[in-house]
């Protein structure tokens, strides 16, 4: 059985984007029932060096939904310019993640699949890679490292959290 690039690469951002939803609420309920400041929770890091839980909120979208749009431009270029500084601002974040993911057809990322594209950062061409191997060793890595980390932060702050928030729904044979 052949997997298609779609089939890689969407429904696995789907289901770990979509558990950032639950994480979300059970930060900020945390917060507010341990009288924890929104400013203390959602700027908290891991270490002092990495991004906080907004930072990697929208690099879940940087690196699933928008990476898919650009694509056919043969060029990615991170775009950090609408940090979310609420909780709210992250439901959104993800809401539109999930929308743009939800828009994608298999016929649009087969036609990239072998399609050149460079990272580029700073106005330089860093890296080259087929559309596919940047949707699955470049983007799909990047997006289970922030909601890792995103649930690792929240895991340091206290809030009671499970494998199974991480995960989110599985999809199960119907």
């Amino acid at each position: 059985m052949s997997l298609s690039l779609y089939e890689a690469f969407v429904p696995n951002c789907q289901q770990i984007v979509g558990a950032l939803s639950n994480l979300i609420d059970k930060g900020e309920a945390f917060a507010k029932d341990k009288g924890i400041s929104d400013e203390e929770m959602i700027g908290a890091r891991l270490a002092e060096d990495m991004w906080n839980l907004p930072w990697h909120v929208r690099s879940c979208w940087v690196h699933s939904a928008y990476v898919i749009r650009l694509l056919p431009s043969g060029e990615f270029s991170p775009d950090f310019s609408d940090i979310p500084d609420s909780w709210d601002a992250m439901r959104a974040q993800v809401a539109v993640t999930l929308d743009g993911l939800g828009k994608v057809t298999p016929e649009e990322l087969e036609a990239v699949a072998d399609s050149s594209i460079g990272f580029v950062l700073g106005g330089k061409r860093l890296m080259e890679f087929t559309g596919q191997n940047f949707l699955l060793s470049f983007s799909q890595p990047n997006v289970y490292f922030h909601a890792a980390t995103f649930y690792d932060i929240l895991r340091m702050k206290g809030v009671p959290l499970g494998k199974r928030d991480f995960m989110g729904v599985p999809r199960f044979k119907s």
